[in-house]
């Protein structure tokens, strides 16, 4: 079978999530798919970049190469200019975004002229409540929101807590990729709250991202960019779906081929496919 470079990319995620070695290399002879390096962060190219950008990954994905809290991923991330103002700032300051981690992450010498220019659209302590609260539209409110900083979230639930913010403040917060759920979760009882929120690219984590959104190759090819990008949290979507693929494709190298025709047109999630795949064949 021959496949564009996208299902091939989709297609090797699954495989590589198939039983012992010598399935898999009965399904990739099969299906003609290569088996592909993982792992390793390729060369600084422009589309390594792309695949980094808001049209290639959701937004909270990109919070997830955060947590790698790597000065490689992050050098790709702020060039491929995929973070908003606050997350940006600090990622050049050297914050660590991984869980319980304290070092700070070195800066490339690419980035360190950025450091110039960083933090322009950051307000100062002071000002930053009293604009949150004079806010009046959503493009007052996404304004305001690029103006708060990683360190400012304690001190914007503090003041929610207090006097709750206007509303289109706290939806533009909601829709930051680092907002604490707390936060977030003030809006869960809005009618609109699901639909804007996956507008916006925000995820509760790999697993809903494989069970619920789509379309499957789009997911497998933002899974296959993790394998590199953020391989901490890619387990957690790798987990849900090898005992899918396992129980519903198996060795079964037909019911492999059967997926291999239906991903590129396919728009229903991961575990669908690998389900209709199964029974088909």
């Amino acid at each position: 079978m021959r496949h564009d470079r996208d299902t091939d990319r989709a297609l090797d995620v699954l495989v590589c999530l198939a039983g012992a070695d010598d399935e898999r290399q009965a399904v990739r002879e099969r299906i003609g798919v290569a088996e592909r390096p993982s792992g390793l962060v390729p060369e600084l190219h422009w589309t390594n970049l792309s695949r980094l950008s808001a049209d290639a990954l959701p937004v909270s994905a990109r919070l997830w190469v955060l947590e790698e809290d790597r000065a490689d991923l992050n050098e790709l991330l702020i060039l491929a200019d995929g973070l908003p103002p606050g997350l940006k700032s600090a990622v050049l300051h050297g914050e660590p975004f991984g869980p319980g981690r304290k070092e700070p992450v070195p800066l490339p010498e690419t980035l360190r002229y950025r450091l110039r220019t960083e933090g322009a659209e950051q307000l100062p302590a002071a000002e930053l409540i009293p604009a949150l609260r004079a806010v009046r539209t959503m493009r007052q409110g996404r304004r305001a929101a690029r103006a708060t900083g990683r360190g400012d979230w304690s001190r914007v639930i503090e003041a929610d807590t207090e006097q709750q913010l206007p509303g289109y403040t706290r939806w533009a917060l909601a829709l930051r990729p680092d907002c604490p759920p707390v936060l977030r979760e003030r809006f869960s009882t809005h009618p609109g709250y699901a639909h804007r929120v996956r507008l916006a690219g925000i995820i509760d984590g790999p697993e809903s991202y494989v069970r619920e959104w789509r379309s499957a190759r789009t997911v497998l090819c933002a899974l296959d960019t993790g394998r590199w990008a953020f391989p901490t949290r890619e387990k957690e979507a790798e987990d849900v779906l090898r005992p899918l693929v396992r129980d519903s494709l198996g060795a079964n190298v037909e019911a492999w081929a059967v997926l291999a025709q239906l991903l590129p047109t396919f728009t229903g999630t991961v575990p669908e496919l690998i389900v209709t795949a199964g029974a088909i064949a």
